[in-house]
C-alpha cells in the first residue's frame, strides 16, 4: 500500500513533460546539479535557527529600538474575574443578543457591563503595540535582507528579462547556488512563522494566517520539487517587494509618526499595484502560461501550478481592492484610515471595532 501511494505521489507523469523521468536528473553533467527533494529536508532545522534569531533579533535589536522610540509594552486593562464570562468566552468571545441577555438574568448585570467585560477581556488577550513593533521590525529586517540577496542575482540572471529562458531545456536546468539559498532561506522562514503562530499571542487571523503560511511552503516546496526555480525566485521577490513597505508603515504607524506612516502607505500600494498587478501577471504568470505552453507542452504539474498561480492573481485584485480604499482615504483625509480585517479593537465602551489598516494584509 505504502509504495503505491508513493508511486502515485511521485508519478514522473505528473511531475515532468513527457519523456522525462527522476533518473534523468539524478545523474547530471559534471560540474551540474540539479534540485532534489530532499535538499529542501535542511529548511527545518534551519527554520527553528530561524526562529531563534527572531528571539534574539526581537529582544537585543527590535526592542531597543522600541524604548529608543518610547513605545512601550504597556499592561493591558484586566477584566474583572469571572468564571461564568470566562467560560463561555473560550468558546465564543463576542457572544450575540440571546447569550448576552441570558447572562444579564444568571449575574444579574446590565447587558451594557456584560459587553464592556467581553472587550476589555479581548483587549486584554491583544498583543502590545512593542510586541507588534518587535514582529514588524523582524519581518521588515528579513523581507529587505532576502529581497536586496535575491535582486543581486536576478539582476544579472538572462531569465529575468528573457522569460523564455525559463524554458528552454526544461526541466534540465542547473541550479545556482543563490537560487538554492534564495529557497531554502524562504522555506525557512515560512517554517519558523509556521512554529512561531503557536507560541505567539493567539490572534484572530490565525486560522488565515496558517493557511498562507501553509500554502506558501507547498508552493516553495512543489515549484523546487519540479525546477521551476527560474519562475519561482521571481515570484518570491516579486512578493517581498511590496511586503518592505508595508511593514515599513506598521514600524512608523507604531512610533506615531502618522506622516510617516501614511507616505509609507501610498508607496507600499504603488509597489503592490507595479509587482502583483502589472509584474506578476503580465511578465511571470504570463510566461508560465503562455511561453511555457509554447516551449515544453503542458503537463499535470504544469495544469496544478497555473491553477495556483492564477488563484494567487486573483487574491491580489481582491487585496488591492482593500489597499486602495485605505490609500485613497490616507491621500485625501491626511491619515491612514481603518478597515475591516484587523485584531485590533476600540478601547471605548462601544462594541464597534475599529481596525488600523496597517495590520490588514
Amino acid at each position: 500500500m505504502s509504495s503505491s501511494i508513493s508511486a502515485w505521489i511521485w508519478s514522473e507523469r505528473f511531475w515532468f513533460p513527457e519523456n522525462v523521468s527522476w533518473a534523468d536528473l539524478e545523474h547530471p553533467p559534471p560540474g551540474v546539479e540539479y534540485p532534489r527533494v530532499g535538499q529542501m529536508l535542511c529548511a527545518l532545522p534551519l527554520a527553528a535557527g530561524v526562529f531563534l534569531l527572531r528571539r534574539l533579533f526581537e529582544r537585543l535589536v527590535a526592542k531597543p529600538c522600541a524604548h529608543i522610540l518610547q513605545i512601550q509594552a504597556g499592561a493591558p486593562q484586566r477584566a474583572q474575574p469571572n468564571a461564568v464570562l470566562e467560560q463561555l468566552y473560550r468558546s465564543k468571545a463576542c457572544p450575540d443578543t440571546r447569550q448576552l441577555e441570558g447572562l444579564s438574568k444568571q449575574l444579574d448585570w446590565d447587558v451594557r457591563k456584560i459587553q464592556r467585560w467581553f472587550l476589555v477581556r479581548r483587549n486584554q488577550d491583544r498583543p502590545s503595540t512593542q510586541t507588534k513593533f518587535c514582529e514588524s521590525m523582524w519581518r521588515f529586517t528579513f523581507y529587505l535582507g532576502i529581497f536586496i540577496y535575491a535582486i543581486r542575482y536576478l539582476w544579472v540572471a538572462p531569465w529575468t528579462w528573457d522569460t523564455r529562458q525559463c524554458w528552454y531545456n526544461y526541466p534540465f536546468q542547473p541550479l545556482s547556488p543563490g537560487q538554492y539559498k534564495h529557497y531554502v532561506a524562504e522555506l525557512a522562514f515560512y517554517w519558523s512563522l509556521m512554529f512561531s503562530q503557536f507560541t505567539d499571542i493567539r490572534r484572530k487571523d490565525f486560522t488565515i494566517m496558517l493557511v498562507h503560511h501553509l500554502a506558501a511552503i507547498v508552493l516553495i516546496t512543489f515549484s523546487y520539487a519540479n525546477n521551476m526555480l527560474r519562475a519561482g525566485t521571481m515570484v518570491m521577490c516579486l512578493h517581498d517587494a511590496s511586503d518592505i513597505f508595508l511593514e515599513a508603515a506598521k514600524l512608523a504607524n507604531y512610533a506615531k509618526y502618522q506622516r510617516l506612516c501614511d507616505g509609507l502607505f501610498v508607496v507600499f500600494s504603488i509597489s503592490f499595484f507595479l509587482t502583483r498587478l502589472v509584474i506578476f501577471p503580465f511578465w511571470i504568470v504570463s510566461s508560465v502560461l503562455f511561453e511555457s505552453w509554447e516551449i515544453i507542452g503542458p503537463y499535470r504539474a504544469w495544469w496544478l501550478l497555473n491553477g495556483l498561480l492564477l488563484v494567487l492573481q486573483t487574491l491580489h485584485i481582491i487585496w488591492f481592492y482593500l489597499i486602495t480604499r485605505i490609500a485613497v482615504k490616507a491621500i485625501f483625509k491626511g491619515k491612514v484610515s481603518k478597515d475591516d480585517r484587523s485584531d485590533i479593537e476600540s478601547s471605548s465602551d462601544e462594541e464597534s471595532e475599529k481596525p488600523e489598516a496597517s495590520e490588514a494584509f
